[in-house]
């Protein structure tokens, strides 16, 4: 398989006329200065496929549902279970399929999967307990994106001042009782070409101190990712009962490194921040969603100055867009400092590109050896006409990418994905979970 680009982002920076060639799904040749050949030509800039390090699948159902009436967080949260509450293994299924392929559309080729959607309403055990993480496989399978299962232990309701409270209602969906039956069900779950298993800890919330260092046991090498200070009453009913913050609880128990992703990390003190950076902890930052919830925004260059590498997700998929979430960082802090220029169009594109912390180290780069992970984003639209190329990932949004190539394999093709029209998918799945709601 050969492609040409007319421009590609290089581990050195943006090459003219770069012939690239792959072979079993691995990058064989890189050529800048060449010829085009019979390769296949493609348009505009070529940068490596982007890597979403936080999703919830089933959120996507609560795009443009939740806007009116205000609210926070919390009030946010209820319309979340109310879709939790209403998928089984068929419709999780296909909701999911739709999803991926919407991230393939955007130019995502790895996605990590947060996933505790693991049974039935009122936490009745499916005769094949892991039937909802097979429909997150089969649909990431049918929509062309590597995935990482995030198998996520959720053990309580909450926390509060006086301790953990509860399962309650659509919770109980996602809990497995104990740390221990949590953990003999991760061990169920089998890896596949396009499918590997990490796990999580949905937040000090949901899991108990007692339980992390088991988690982090089970993690063994593995992704290990975790929500960590998304909001201050998580802090605050963490400081009151712990006598600690999150990140010092994360860290006494074993639960820090460089295998381990925080995601959020919006409200932190300079101690969490010394903590995270010490034990080179990425951070996966989620704009779109952080400022839809009105959570904050995160001190991504204080971490990135401690030694956290920074990653970006889409989170609760508020927009489907990574070249956004991206933007994002540079935009909010430009708002929070007062000053242009804190993430390099470089950086950003590191940024998009953290394959490693979702458990796919060998993508995210255009160099021989590398994932066949191709990207080629238009530079002649109306968004990206007259940019120049090294500053275009600063203008484009998903609806400028035009083909996606994961392992070698062409998933979308002329701004269309092989699963035909998305957008109806999208419409199929997620209608029949507001009828009568």
């Amino acid at each position: 398989m050969k492609w040409f680009a007319q421009c590609a982002w290089l581990p050195t920076g943006v090459a003219r006329d770069v012939l690239i060639e792959a072979d079993q799904g691995r990058l064989t040749a890189i050529e800048p200065g060449g010829a085009p050949g019979d390769a296949s030509r493609l348009p505009g800039i070529v940068v490596p496929g982007f890597a979403n390090g936080h999703s919830h699948a089933f959120h996507r159902a609560l795009r443009g549902r939740t806007q009116a009436g205000g609210g926070t967080f919390w009030t946010w949260r209820e319309a979340m279970y109310s879709v939790a509450g209403r998928l089984d293994p068929d419709s999780y299924l296909a909701l999911a399929r739709a999803t991926y392929a919407e991230m393939v559309l955007s130019g995502i080729t790895s996605v990590g999967e947060f996933h505790y959607l693991h049974h039935a309403p009122g936490g009745e055990r499916y005769a094949e307990e892991n039937v909802m993480a097979e429909a997150l496989r089969q649909a990431a399978s049918d929509a062309g994106i590597r995935m990482t299962l995030l198998d996520t232990c959720y053990l309580t309701g909450g926390l509060e001042a006086g301790g953990h409270k509860p399962l309650a209602g659509p919770q109980l969906r996602f809990s497995d009782g104990d740390v221990g039956r949590w953990a003999e069900r991760v061990e169920q779950l089998a890896e596949s070409d396009g499918m590997r298993v990490g796990v999580a800890i949905h937040s000090v919330r949901a899991v108990p101190r007692a339980s992390l260092g088991a988690v982090s046991f089970v993690a063994a090498g593995r992704p290990l990712h975790a929500h960590v200070s998304e909001q201050p009453a998580e802090n605050a009913a963490c400081q009151a009962y712990y006598g600690a913050t999150a990140t010092t609880l994360l860290d006494d128990e074993g639960a820090l490194g460089p295998t381990t992703t925080a995601v959020h990390a919006t409200h932190l003190t300079d101690g969490d921040v010394e903590l995270l950076g010490h034990a080179r902890t990425t951070i996966c930052f989620c704009p779109t969603t952080e400022r839809d919830l009105a959570d904050g925004i995160g001190p991504a260059t204080r971490l990135r100055a401690a030694g956290c590498p920074i990653t970006v997700g889409t989170d609760q998929h508020a927009m489907t867009d990574l070249l956004e979430e991206a933007r994002a960082l540079e935009m909010d802090e430009r708002l929070a400092s007062g000053e242009r220029g804190r993430f390099t169009p470089a950086e950003l594109l590191t940024a998009m590109t953290g394959h490693a912390a979702v458990g796919w180290p060998e993508a995210g780069r255009l160099e021989v050896g590398a994932a066949a992970d191709l990207v080629a984003v238009r530079l002649d639209t109306v968004r990206t006409a007259g940019c120049a190329p090294e500053q275009a990932l600063l203008a484009a949004t998903a609806a400028d990418v035009d083909t996606v190539i994961v392992a070698g394999r062409p998933v979308v093709e002329g701004g269309a994905h092989r699963l035909g029209d998305v957008a109806a998918l999208l419409a199929a799945s997620i209608e029949p979970m507001w009828v009568g709601g």
